[in-house]
């Protein structure tokens, strides 16, 4: 009897009523908002308008979602598209199979295409929403743990996950959580970009770069682990030679643009500087104006002050005599002595 294991969830959804909750579309959808919020902040630090990020991702997500099913399917075409295998599935996208590579390759096209429309720098964006990418994967692989599906090799460590699903040839057992492993790792690799950004300044896309980098680093050994079918190319899973040839394009263009162009991009979104100035400048005549008067209430406050004075110029019948015999007095006393 194992001690400790990671359980499995009995079921990856929950109706309510007609409308099906399920867990893989939630940690996506969760993920997306993650990588929009953070990739904001780090935007604004850059000298960029808020809600920048987020308009130039309505065009990034559908298209990474659109990349990332295609990827699946074309590289395991037999699930949908073999003898037995109903092809309508392949637009079933809520019960998994998103491959990272054409999602972050389709989702760029996307991106470009927002940040044309708005004469973004394309590598300047990618830099801001790199960390929040990495995070995004890191909530998306529990998706995986819904769905019981892309695990590792059998194993009895007390953090194995416990599969109990018998569906699409899989057998009930304990296996390396490769999903946890990966998400793990996606956190590291977010905060090692962002902290080699602070540190280096990185931009012209450099960021992004080392995020794709790191990231492939850790899927070649993780994809190792797993036992699920996959293509296999000279005794390696296809996904580890994709990992491997992303990675060293990631690591030629960090050392090309850090000689070719160095630094950090001093302007990323146009007209930024403009309107932060424009609201300084408005903010300040308004305050201006709350302190200005209206001349009724400068007069009203000068005949107050008038009337003061007055009162004060004016002095009292009784005081004056009080004052005539308190000198006469002084007089005669000095006389005296």
């Amino acid at each position: 009897m194992e001690l400790a294991y990671i359980p499995s969830p009995s079921r990856g959804v929950i109706h309510l009523g007609p409308i099906p909750l399920r867990g893989y579309a939630f940690c996506i959808i969760i993920g997306v908002f993650v990588a929009v919020w953070l990739g904001n902040k780090r935007w604004l630090a850059r000298g960029g308008r808020a809600g920048t990020v987020a308009d130039i991702a309505v065009w990034a997500v559908p298209f990474g979602l659109i990349g990332g099913r295609l990827y699946h399917v074309i590289t395991d075409y037999e699930l949908y598209f073999s003898e037995g295998r109903d092809w309508v599935d392949a637009f079933k996208i809520w019960e998994g199979g998103l491959g990272i590579w054409g999602a972050i390759a389709l989702g760029a096209v996307g991106a470009w295409i927002g940040c044309r429309r708005r004469g973004i720098p394309l590598p300047a964006y990618a830099d801001a929403i790199a960390p929040g990418i990495a995070l995004a994967q890191a909530i998306g692989r529990w998706g995986n743990w819904f769905n019981q599906e892309l695990y590792g090799k059998e194993t009895d460590l007390p953090w194995a996950v416990h599969i109990t699903s018998s569906l699409d040839g899989r057998v009930p057992g304990y296996y390396h959580p490769t999903f946890l492993y990966e998400s793990l790792w996606c956190i590291g690799v977010a905060l090692l970009v962002i902290w080699a950004d602070r540190r280096f300044q990185l931009g012209h896309g450099r960021a992004f770069a080392l995020y794709v980098a790191a990231y492939c680093a850790g899927r070649f050994w993780i994809e190792y682990l797993r036992v699920d079918d996959a293509h296999h190319i000279l005794g390696l899973r296809l996904n580890n030679w994709t990992a491997l040839f992303v990675f060293v394009l990631a690591v030629v263009y960090l050392v090309l643009s850090a000689k070719k162009r160095p630094g950090r991009e001093t302007v990323v979104e146009p007209g930024a500087d403009d309107s932060s100035t424009d609201e300084a400048e408005a903010d300040g005549d308004a305050k201006d104006e709350a302190k200005t008067e209206s001349p009724e209430a400068a007069a009203e406050e000068g005949e107050a002050e008038g009337k003061g004075h007055g009162k004060d110029d004016v002095k009292d019948p009784a005081e004056s005599e009080s004052e005539s015999e308190s000198e006469s007095e002084s007089e005669s006393a000095g006389k005296k002595s």
